[in-house]
Protein backbone atom coordinates (compact mmCIF):
# COMPACT_ATOMS: atom_id res chain seq x y z
CA UNK A 1 0.00 0.00 0.00
CA UNK A 2 1.26 3.46 -0.88
CA UNK A 3 0.46 6.50 1.21
CA UNK A 4 -1.79 8.87 -0.73
CA UNK A 5 -0.96 12.10 1.09
CA UNK A 6 0.95 13.13 4.19
CA UNK A 7 -1.88 14.97 5.92
CA UNK A 8 0.33 16.03 8.83
CA UNK A 9 2.81 17.76 6.52
CA UNK A 10 0.15 19.30 4.30
CA UNK A 11 -1.96 20.68 7.14
CA UNK A 12 0.15 21.10 10.28
CA UNK A 13 -2.51 23.42 11.71
CA UNK A 14 -5.13 20.66 11.52
CA UNK A 15 -2.72 18.18 13.08
CA UNK A 16 -1.97 20.65 15.87
CA UNK A 17 -5.68 20.81 16.75
CA UNK A 18 -5.97 17.02 16.92
CA UNK A 19 -2.78 16.78 18.96
CA UNK A 20 -4.24 19.35 21.35
CA UNK A 21 -7.38 17.22 21.78
CA UNK A 22 -5.25 14.10 22.27
CA UNK A 23 -3.09 15.90 24.84
CA UNK A 24 -6.22 16.92 26.75
CA UNK A 25 -7.43 13.31 26.76
CA UNK A 26 -4.05 11.99 27.93
CA UNK A 27 -4.07 14.50 30.81
CA UNK A 28 -7.70 13.89 31.74
CA UNK A 29 -6.90 11.43 34.49
CA UNK A 30 -8.39 8.41 32.71
CA UNK A 31 -6.15 5.38 33.03
CA UNK A 32 -3.58 5.01 30.24
CA UNK A 33 -4.34 1.31 29.85
CA UNK A 34 -8.06 2.04 29.52
CA UNK A 35 -7.44 4.74 26.92
CA UNK A 36 -5.26 2.40 24.87
CA UNK A 37 -7.84 -0.40 24.72
CA UNK A 38 -10.41 2.19 23.65
CA UNK A 39 -8.05 3.28 20.84
CA UNK A 40 -7.40 -0.30 19.77
CA UNK A 41 -11.09 -1.23 19.81
CA UNK A 42 -12.16 1.80 17.76
CA UNK A 43 -9.31 1.12 15.34
CA UNK A 44 -10.47 -2.50 14.97
CA UNK A 45 -13.99 -1.36 14.15
CA UNK A 46 -12.73 1.22 11.66
CA UNK A 47 -10.12 -1.09 10.13
CA UNK A 48 -7.24 1.31 10.70
CA UNK A 49 -4.02 -0.68 10.33
CA UNK A 50 -1.73 2.22 11.25
CA UNK A 51 -3.54 2.90 14.53
CA UNK A 52 -3.88 -0.79 15.36
CA UNK A 53 -0.12 -1.25 15.21
CA UNK A 54 0.60 1.98 17.07
CA UNK A 55 -1.92 1.56 19.87
CA UNK A 56 -1.37 -2.15 20.38
CA UNK A 57 2.27 -1.30 21.05
CA UNK A 58 1.23 1.58 23.31
CA UNK A 59 -1.17 -0.69 25.22
CA UNK A 60 1.60 -3.21 25.89
CA UNK A 61 3.88 -0.37 26.99
CA UNK A 62 1.11 0.76 29.36
CA UNK A 63 1.09 -2.68 30.98
CA UNK A 64 -1.51 -4.56 28.99
CA UNK A 65 -0.92 -8.08 27.70
CA UNK A 66 -0.95 -9.53 24.23
CA UNK A 67 -3.53 -12.07 25.39
CA UNK A 68 -5.98 -9.37 26.45
CA UNK A 69 -5.41 -7.44 23.23
CA UNK A 70 -5.99 -10.59 21.18
CA UNK A 71 -9.36 -10.99 22.92
CA UNK A 72 -10.36 -7.36 22.61
CA UNK A 73 -12.47 -7.96 19.52
CA UNK A 74 -14.43 -10.56 21.52
CA UNK A 75 -14.48 -8.73 24.87
CA UNK A 76 -18.08 -9.70 25.53
CA UNK A 77 -17.11 -13.37 25.40
CA UNK A 78 -14.56 -13.24 28.22
CA UNK A 79 -14.34 -12.00 31.78
CA UNK A 80 -10.76 -10.69 31.62
CA UNK A 81 -11.91 -7.09 31.20
CA UNK A 82 -13.06 -5.18 34.28
CA UNK A 83 -16.54 -3.75 34.61
CA UNK A 84 -15.15 -0.27 33.95
CA UNK A 85 -13.27 -1.47 30.86
CA UNK A 86 -16.38 -3.26 29.57
CA UNK A 87 -18.43 -0.07 30.00
CA UNK A 88 -15.74 1.91 28.15
CA UNK A 89 -15.62 -0.63 25.34
CA UNK A 90 -19.41 -0.62 24.93
CA UNK A 91 -19.37 3.20 24.92
CA UNK A 92 -16.55 3.21 22.35
CA UNK A 93 -18.42 0.82 20.07
CA UNK A 94 -21.68 2.76 20.33
CA UNK A 95 -20.00 6.07 19.48
CA UNK A 96 -17.78 4.64 16.75
CA UNK A 97 -20.77 2.95 15.09
CA UNK A 98 -23.23 5.79 15.74
CA UNK A 99 -24.26 5.81 12.06
CA UNK A 100 -25.84 2.37 12.60
CA UNK A 101 -28.15 3.75 15.26
CA UNK A 102 -28.23 5.89 18.32
CA UNK A 103 -26.26 5.30 21.51
CA UNK A 104 -28.54 2.97 23.47
CA UNK A 105 -29.82 4.11 26.85
CA UNK A 106 -28.53 0.87 28.37
CA UNK A 107 -24.98 1.65 27.21
CA UNK A 108 -25.22 5.17 28.61
CA UNK A 109 -26.61 3.85 31.90
CA UNK A 110 -23.75 1.37 32.31
CA UNK A 111 -21.12 3.97 31.39
CA UNK A 112 -22.72 6.44 33.82
CA UNK A 113 -22.54 3.84 36.56
CA UNK A 114 -18.82 3.18 35.97
CA UNK A 115 -17.62 6.72 35.23
CA UNK A 116 -18.21 10.12 36.78
CA UNK A 117 -19.86 12.68 34.53
CA UNK A 118 -16.49 14.31 33.89
CA UNK A 119 -14.83 10.98 33.12
CA UNK A 120 -17.61 10.05 30.71
CA UNK A 121 -17.25 13.33 28.85
CA UNK A 122 -13.47 12.84 28.72
CA UNK A 123 -13.93 9.25 27.54
CA UNK A 124 -16.17 10.62 24.80
CA UNK A 125 -13.43 13.02 23.76
CA UNK A 126 -11.03 10.06 23.67
CA UNK A 127 -13.36 8.18 21.30
CA UNK A 128 -13.80 11.29 19.16
CA UNK A 129 -10.02 11.71 18.94
CA UNK A 130 -9.21 8.14 17.90
CA UNK A 131 -12.00 8.15 15.34
CA UNK A 132 -10.57 11.34 13.85
CA UNK A 133 -7.05 9.87 13.73
CA UNK A 134 -8.45 6.66 12.18
CA UNK A 135 -10.22 8.57 9.46
CA UNK A 136 -7.11 10.54 8.55
CA UNK A 137 -4.96 7.41 8.44
CA UNK A 138 -7.52 5.43 6.42
CA UNK A 139 -8.33 8.22 3.96
CA UNK A 140 -4.70 8.84 3.10
CA UNK A 141 -3.49 5.23 3.54
CA UNK A 142 -0.96 5.93 6.26
CA UNK A 143 1.44 3.00 6.23
CA UNK A 144 1.64 1.07 9.54
CA UNK A 145 4.98 1.32 11.35
CA UNK A 146 6.01 -2.34 11.07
Amino acid sequence: MTERLNANAISPEGRKILVSLQTYVERSGLEKRLLEIVKVRASQINGCAFCLVTHTRDAVSAGDTHERLQLLHAWRETDIFSERERAALAWTEALTEVSRGRVPDSVFAEASRCFTERELVDLTYAVIAINAWNRLAIAFRKVPPL
